[in-house]
């Protein structure tokens, strides 16, 4: 839930995530439906604007087929097909068979009275009688295109209009259901906040107060309960940095200083030991003395922190795990369960976890990810079902 977030920056991006994905679908189905409301208006036009050639074309065709009956009359006298310069004609038998044309398209749609094809408008008569065999009378004239000119940017303007209102309010409806979602992640990220700040005291006097005392003094079986103690907390300890770490990520401002990594790395060990002591996993160092490195104390801690307890956490019981340091490259390889090559793809989202059965929120190398993106580090990882796996650090 945490990536949702916590400080600002991921549930701004959970939200743009989103309203992309609104947005994408509601401008489609906006499209769409303005899309078809301009095809109708565009059919409705047509149909229109024939209607109102029909009548001229009807004259035109009643006056071909009058010059037709007096060619029938008169075939001996006269063998010229009547001509007209305001349009193209031709007629056609029962069959649909030319009989004589001077259109301009041939192809003929029987099936209507009058229509728009190619820029060239169709009316199809049927004279009371076959003159000259003919059944089907067509008169063709060249369409001026002046209606659709009338209509193309009304139709244009309308649409961008129109498609830029319902984004609007597609806008307005988004942000409407998304309010309760911001709502209820803004009590969460203060829940959040506000639980992990009161953790802290109790967990670093739990530490404190374990690290003072004198093991060596106490009975075995009460050693064995004050060591385990010391694992709980500081597994809780490493959790609650974690929770702080992704909650505050976006306040905190890198104090970038010249470390000494191979002291901090036996720092972090050293804390490690006893959660690595109650799987029996022992560690095989071959640390570099003084390699130095310039970043922010906290976020390398954290990133070290992070490698050590999932090498732990998923190892096997009396494993090992080997950490190699040498300039400029940091190995830590665990003798544990492994991933397949589809897992190690993944292995940096934040929640995704691969195996259930043990503990953790699927945020500890997503941390990783986080801070070694900050300092340009490069990772590599290698693993292997049944024999571990080794991750690489290299700056």
């Amino acid at each position: 839930m945490l990536a949702l977030k916590s400080s600002g920056i991921d549930l701004t991006k959970s939200e743009a995530r989103t309203l992309l994905g609104f947005s994408l679908l509601y401008s489609f189905l906006v499209l769409v439906i303005l899309g078809v409301i301009t095809f109708l208006y565009y059919k409705f036009q047509k149909d229109l604007m024939l209607q109102e050639k029909r009548q001229i074309l009807q004259n035109y065709s009643n006056n071909l087929i009058s010059h037709l009956k007096e060619l029938h009359i008169n075939i001996d006298k006269s063998k010229i097909y009547p001509r007209d310069e305001r349009f193209n004609s031709a007629i056609f038998d029962s069959s649909k068979k030319e009989i004589f044309s001077t259109l301009d398209l041939k192809h003929i749609n029987f099936n209507e009275v009058i229509y728009l094809k190619d820029d060239y408008i169709h009316f199809i008569n049927e004279p009371e009688s076959y003159y000259l065999g003919s059944k089907y009378v067509v008169v063709e004239i060249l369409d001026d295109n002046v209606w659709f000119e009338n209509i193309k940017y009304k139709m244009i303007s309308s649409f961008f209009v129109s498609f830029l209102f319902m984004m609007i309010i597609g806008y307005y409806i988004a942000k409407m259901f998304l309010k309760p979602m911001r709502d209820a992640l803004h009590l969460l990220d203060r829940f959040i906040k506000d639980t992990t700040h009161e953790l802290n005291t109790p967990i670093a006097a739990i530490i404190s107060n374990i690290q003072m005392i004198d093991k060596n003094s106490l009975d075995e079986k009460l050693a064995k309960k004050i060591n385990r103690i010391e694992i709980g907390a500081k597994t809780i300890s490493n959790i609650y940095e974690d929770l702080t770490f992704i909650s505050l990520n976006n306040q905190i401002i890198s104090n970038n200083i010249e470390l000494n990594l191979s002291e901090l790395l036996k720092q972090r060990i050293e804390f490690f030991s006893s959660i690595a002591g109650s799987k029996k996993i022992s560690f095989k160092l071959d640390i570099k003395d003084n390699i130095f490195i310039i970043c922010d104390q906290k976020k390398l801690s954290k990133l070290i922190d992070n490698l050590l307890s999932n090498a732990i956490k998923y190892n096997k019981f009396q494993g090992f795990i080997k950490v190699t340091l040498k300039d400029r490259i940091l190995i830590i390889e665990d003798s544990g369960k492994g991933m397949s090559k589809d897992n190690i793809k993944n292995l940096f989202i934040r929640y995704k976890r691969f195996d259930t059965s043990v503990g953790g929120f699927g945020i500890g190398l997503n941390i990783v990810s986080m801070i070694a993106k900050e300092y340009d580090f490069k990772i590599d990882v290698i693993s292997k079902i049944e024999v571990g796996t080794r991750i690489k650090i290299r700056w």
